[in-house]
């Protein structure tokens, strides 16, 4: 449980202790319930662009995200066309790689071409029953949910999304609840 126990007393999940920006991100967003377009295509685009980095090089960027991608209305991206691929390129407010820049671009495109809400699709993985891990060690990396949500993903032309990520986004946004036993968000 010590391990737990921030510098402010505070018990969290130990990945939340590490510095204020993880602190202040595990105790407003991590693990609570996500809805809108908007906000569910911010997430995933974040979480796709962390994808090899950590997590806190994505936060601290994460309003240079929001201008850079038009606060993520996915409809404006859709937009994007090579001369913005290339003002994002030089934007050093984001993660410069082309590959994430595309699929960001390529993932709003997809969502535009859905036939239900995007908010209604992605939910529609989040587990019916899902056990609170006791520690971060039991906290999984890929479920079958988040292998069938990539999968599902996928097939309707989104890229840079698989079950490692699909978990990342479905835990930021409280599909899944892992706050572990011990952390005052777990009661």
């Amino acid at each position: 449980m010590s391990e737990l126990i921030g510098a402010d007393g505070v018990a969290r999940c130990s990945w939340g202790n590490a510095t204020p920006d993880y602190a202040d991100y595990h105790d407003q967003e991590w693990g609570t319930p996500l809805h809108g377009q908007d906000e569910l295509y911010e997430r995933l685009c974040l979480e796709s662009f962390q994808s090899g980095l950590s997590w806190i090089t994505i936060l601290r960027k994460r309003e240079g995200f929001r201008k850079a991608f038009k606060q993520f209305e996915p409809a404006k991206v859709a937009k994007f066309g090579d001369a913005d691929v290339e003002r994002l390129m030089q934007d050093a407010s984001i993660v410069r790689n082309r590959a994430k820049i595309l699929a960001a671009i390529k993932n709003a495109r997809a969502i535009a071409d859905l036939a239900e809400p995007l908010d209604d699709l992605l939910w529609s993985f989040a587990p019916a029953s899902h056990r609170r891990p006791e520690t971060m060690a039991d906290v999984p990396a890929i479920t079958d949910e988040s292998k069938a949500m990539a999968k599902e993903l996928k097939k309707r032309g989104f890229v840079f999304l698989g079950p490692t990520t699909c978990y990342a986004l479905m835990q930021a946004t409280g599909m899944v609840d892992d706050h572990v036993r011990g952390c005052f968000r777990a009661a």
